[in-house]
């Protein structure tokens, strides 16, 4: 599957290419995908190349090459309409839910399952260090005691970078996430960037901007506006592997 903006922007070639023979300047598909830096551009190219779809040729400028469409292009399928991964994150959650008491004996506390450990489900990568492509998609689940999570819904994601090191969250770790749309400054939350980027960082509000700031020196914190920044969730409890 591919996410709606590596979809566009490799509809974008194969037209353009279809049209003059050569491919499109990253400055007109950045353009075109109303994207506001070729960063976002180099990282869906090399999201296209990596599932197959084109392939950048050595030693030429502007040199791609589309090998192959979605399969929603395919006349054989009837017209079945493209799917797309998510740029945010969905799925079913794991959610702790307070069960019903069971009846116990005459005189004594009810029993609940509150000790019964809860299902949550990894949903890829984030990045600790420079923002991935928000490509979020159901790998496998984990166990998690219900005390680490409390109520709401949860799912976990796999760290990659340093960037929140003095946080105590390393390369490897497993972070579990509350799901919500809204966050305290000072709280690490994932944050979505422009619907593209996912990253992990501590999140403050300076004035009418949001400040998404590492928790190592070697990074700089990133300003954005608010409408550029959503939060998908806050982190709530951490795992690692020794």
């Amino acid at each position: 599957m591919l996410t709606r903006k590596q979809h566009e922007l490799l509809m974008f070639i194969h037209e353009r290419m279809k049209e003059t023979g050569i491919p499109p300047s990253f400055d007109e598909m950045k353009d075109a995908l109303d994207l506001r830096s070729k960063s976002g551009i180099h990282r869906l190219i090399t999201a296209l190349e990596e599932r197959g779809f084109i392939r950048r040729l050595p030693n030429r400028a502007r040199a791609l090459e589309v090998i192959k469409l979605p399969d929603s292009m395919n006349p054989s399928l009837g017209g079945r309409k493209a799917r797309f991964e998510p740029s945010v994150i969905e799925g079913n959650l794991g959610k702790v839910s307070a069960p019903p008491p069971r009846a116990n004996v005459a005189n004594q506390a009810p029993v609940t399952d509150a000790g019964r450990p809860v299902t949550v489900p990894v949903m890829g990568r984030i990045a600790a260090g420079t923002p991935i492509e928000a490509i979020q998609t159901h790998s496998h689940t984990i166990m998690v005691p219900p005390e680490m999570l409390g109520p709401g819904e949860h799912y976990a994601l796999e760290v990659r970078g340093d960037s929140m090191i003095e946080a105590g969250i390393f390369d490897g770790d497993t972070v579990l996430i509350k799901k919500q749309d809204a966050a305290a400054t000072g709280e690490i939350v994932v944050a979505l960037v422009d619907e593209e980027e996912a990253t992990l960082k501590r999140l403050r509000r300076r004035g009418n901007s949001i400040a998404l700031e590492a928790a190592n020196p070697a990074y700089e914190t990133r300003i954005f506006p608010p409408d550029r920044v959503k939060v998908q969730g806050r982190l709530v409890g951490l795992l690692r592997k020794y």
